[in-house]
């Protein structure tokens, strides 16, 4: 496979979100793209599909009907939304625990007060917490939770929703200084559409490669007021040189940091980030 020496710091980093909003793609759609990509030109860097849990049923019965999901299974992560019951999160996972077409990669949730009934499944759970003083509680207590040996990790949302305004640089700043403080692993979801901090769309927008190195910063002691000037930087080849500066070790540092984020169309990111040269499409023929 051809790779490129920033390869460690997109590994499969972009989880395929594309039945969630705006994307919203049916599931049975879904499932057969992502099964396309697994062997497309990306695959390297496109992690599981993101499913609702309450999809969970008739995800089985899709991956059952896709012949190619007898050579490996579909991998997936569970999702319910922050504020939903955890019942159908619970239900979910006992539906799939044994289905051999379908590999249950973690369970996805909100913080709360009974967010570790997912633990029971014994797969990775991600818990997705807020802002202030709640993002505080949920930070510690996961942080408890991870010192009992159990595989979790935490999720913010950089893009804005119905009822989630979009979290500025000093806002998501804030959350990787704290995440990176408790030692805890992270994934983000919502809004990295691109590499780059912009506007696009005529709306605000994170950039993917500003939060690599913002992590990189953060690990190194970095503290929120000197991640927010990071976070801003709108200098597309002071990103891109900085990020290249990074050896083997340190890329996977960042990476054991910042685990993935969902994204809705999945190939946005990975086509800007190829134009930069920082990944390179495969031949699915180097693949096999």
């Amino acid at each position: 496979m051809s790779r490129t020496p920033f390869a460690p710091l997109f590994d499969h980093l972009v989880d395929d979100a594309a039945v969630f909003p705006p994307g919203l793609s049916p599931l049975d759609a879904a499932v057969r793209e992502h099964l396309d990509r697994r062997t497309g030109p990306y695959a390297a860097h496109i992690g599981p599909l993101l499913v609702p849990a309450s999809s969970a049923a008739e995800l089985a019965t899709l991956a059952s009907a896709d012949p190619r999901t007898s050579e490996a299974p579909l991998e997936v992560s569970l999702v319910v939304r922050p504020g939903a019951p955890v019942q159908p999160l619970v239900d979910a996972l006992a539906l799939l625990r044994d289905h051999d077409r379908v590999l249950v990669t973690a369970a996805e949730l909100g913080w709360s007060d009974d967010w570790r009934r997912a633990l029971e499944a014994e797969v990775p759970v991600v818990v997705e917490v807020g802002l202030g003083d709640e993002q505080a509680r949920g930070l510690d207590d996961i942080a408890s939770t991870v010192d009992e040996e159990h595989d979790v990790t935490a999720k913010f949302r950089t893009g804005a929703t119905p009822s989630w305004s979009w979290p500025d640089e000093g806002v998501l700043g804030g959350f990787l200084d704290a995440v990176v403080l408790h030692g805890l692993s992270f994934k983000l979801t919502g809004g990295l559409h691109h590499a780059v901090r912009g506007m696009h769309g005529g709306e605000p927008a994170h950039g993917l490669l500003n939060v690599l190195l913002a992590t990189h910063e953060a690990l190194h002691g970095a503290e929120a007021d000197e991640l927010t000037g990071v976070l801003a930087r709108h200098d597309t080849e002071v990103l891109v040189t900085a990020l290249s500066g990074l050896d083997t070790d340190a890329a996977e540092r960042v990476r054991a940091s910042f685990a993935s984020y969902g994204c809705c169309g999945v190939l946005d990111p990975l086509t800007e980030l190829e134009a930069l040269g920082l990944i390179r499409a495969t031949d699915p023929k180097e693949q096999r």
